[in-house]
This record gives structure tokens, sequence and C-alpha cells, in this order.
């Protein structure tokens, strides 16, 4: 339960950076980041896998770069369904996934992980 606790602060903090940093990526309040960072999660546990797996000839022949599709894809599909949370284009949700995925990215090496 701490583990979800953490990530879902540092995912929050990974969106705050990345809508500070990326021109077109805003959430209206902390409540709405919050929620943002807890329906990411849950899209990113659900239907990131499903479309990895569709998309793995691409992802192999781009030879990785199109996983930042896939994350954007995530990230966009959040803004959708939440109001409150906005990204405006491909570009703004490309520069959210690849800030978020560095923040989470320097977490996870700071935290240490209790199964290693």
């Amino acid at each position: 339960m701490i583990r979800f606790i953490v990530q879902l602060v540092v995912t929050a903090l990974g969106l705050w950076l990345a809508s500070a940093v990326v021109p077109g990526v805003g959430f209206t309040g902390q409540w709405t980041l919050i929620l943002a960072a807890l329906l990411l999660g849950i899209i990113n546990a659900i239907v990131r896998p499903i479309l990895v797996v569709l998309t793995f000839p691409l992802t192999v022949v781009t030879f990785g770069l199109f996983l930042l599709i896939v994350n954007a894809a995530t990230i966009g599909l959040t803004a959708v369904l939440l109001d409150g949370f906005v990204v405006d284009g491909l570009w703004a949700g490309i520069g959210a996934a690849i800030i978020t995925g560095v923040v989470s990215w320097i977490a996870g090496t700071a935290i240490p992980d209790d199964k290693r």
C-alpha cells in the first residue's frame, strides 16, 4: 500500500512538472492532479499493456521509440477522461510522457524496492 501511495505521489509530481515545463499540459487544481495521477496509474495497468502488445512491430522497427507514442496516448486518454486535465496535442503528450517517465525513473532509483 505504501508503494502505491509513493508511486501516486511520484506520478503526480511528474505530471505537475510536465504542466510547468511543457506548453499545452495543464490542470485546474491539486485534486485534479491527484485524480489524473490515479487515473493514469489505472490506465497504465490496464490499457498500456494491450497497446504495447498491439504496437510491438512498430516498436521493434523504431527501436523502442514508438513507446513514447504509447505513453503519450495513455496521458492523452487520461486527459480525455478527466475534466480539468488538459493535454493539447501529440507533442504536448510526448513531452509529458518524457518528463513523467524521467521523474518516475529517478524516483525508482532513489526509492529502494522491497522485492529486490
